[in-house]
C-alpha cells in the first residue's frame, strides 16, 4: 500500500520549504504527495513560483504524513480557523506530525507543540515558547511523532530522514543518490553562528516585515490575555 504525504501549499509559501521536501518524498519508492490548500486555484509563492493544490480540505484522503511547510504565508495562517482546523484534525490522524522552517508555528498555532521539542528558522526560533513548546537548536528535532525542521533547505534534509523512518535507511540512500544530494555550500554563512555580522545583518533587514508583523501578532495576543496555542486550537 502506498504512503501518502501531504504537503500544505498556500499563498506567499516558501517555495523550497514545500519543493525541497517534496522532490525527496515523491522519489521515494511508492509515495504519493498530495499538495493540499482551501481550493485547487494555483497560488503564488514568495518568490512568484505558481503552485497548484492537488486537493482540498474537503477531499483530502488519509495522510501518512501531514507537512506544513514555511514562509511569510504561514503569518495569515496563525489566526486561520479554517487552517488550524484541519491542521489538528490531520494531525490526529497521522503517523508523523511534521513541519519545514516557521510551518512550525502553525503546528504550535494549532496547539500540537505544547511539551514537545521543536525547531524552526533560527528568525523564528524564539516564538516557539509562545506556543509552549522546548525549542532546540538543531537541523531537525524529533520529539515522538513530531518532526520539525529548521529553515528552508532543512527540508531535504528532513525529507531523507522521514524516509529513512518510514522505508529504511537503504531506501533513504538510493533517493539521496539519485538526487545527487551531497551538499558543499561555496561559502560558510547558513547558520548565524557562521555568518559574519554584516550578512547576519542584512539578512535580518531582509526577513524585517514578516518578523515585525509576527511580533505585532503575539504582542496583540497577549495584549487580549490570550495563550495563542489554546486559543486558536479551540475556537
Amino acid at each position: 500500500m502506498a504512503l501518502r504525504f501531504g504537503i500544505l501549499v498556500f499563498p506567499n509559501i516558501q517555495q523550497l520549504d514545500l519543493t525541497g521536501p517534496y522532490e525527496v518524498l515523491a522519489s521515494a519508492k511508492g509515495a504519493e504527495v498530495e499538495l493540499i490548500w482551501k481550493d485547487r486555484n494555483p497560488v503564488m509563492s514568495s518568490t512568484r513560483l505558481s503552485l497548484s493544490p492537488t486537493v482540498t480540505f474537503d477531499d483530502c484522503p488519509p495522510l501518512d504524513v501531514l507537512c506544513v511547510p514555511g514562509g511569510g504565508g504561514v503569518n495569515a495562517l496563525l489566526e486561520d480557523q479554517a487552517v488550524l482546523d484541519f491542521v489538528r484534525e490531520r494531525a490526529a490522524q497521522a503517523r508523523y506530525v511534521t513541519s519545514v522552517c516557521s510551518g512550525a508555528l502553525v503546528l504550535g498555532a494549532a496547539g500540537l507543540l505544547k511539551g514537545k521539542r521543536a525547531t524552526t528558522h533560527w528568525y523564528a526560533h524564539d516564538f516557539l515558547p509562545e506556543f509552549g513548546a522546548i525549542p532546540v537548536d538543531e537541523r531537525i528535532v524529533e520529539d515522538g511523532n513530531l518532526i520539525t525542521a529548521g529553515g528552508v533547505t532543512s527540508g531535504i534534509d528532513f525529507g531523507l530522514l522521514l524516509v529513512a523512518r518510514l522505508l529504511g535507511q537503504a531506501e533513504a540512500e538510493t533517493v539521496q543518490l539519485s538526487l545527487e544530494y551531497a551538499p558543499a555550500p561555496p561559502f560558510r554563512s547558513g547558520t548565524p553562528a557562521q555568518a559574519s555580522p554584516a550578512v547576519l545583518a542584512q539578512a535580518k533587514e531582509r526577513l524585517a516585515a514578516s518578523r515585525r508583523a509576527r511580533e505585532d501578532m503575539f504582542a496583540r495576543w497577549r495584549g487580549a490575555g490570550a495563550d495563542p496555542a489554546p486559543s486558536r486550537a479551540h475556537g
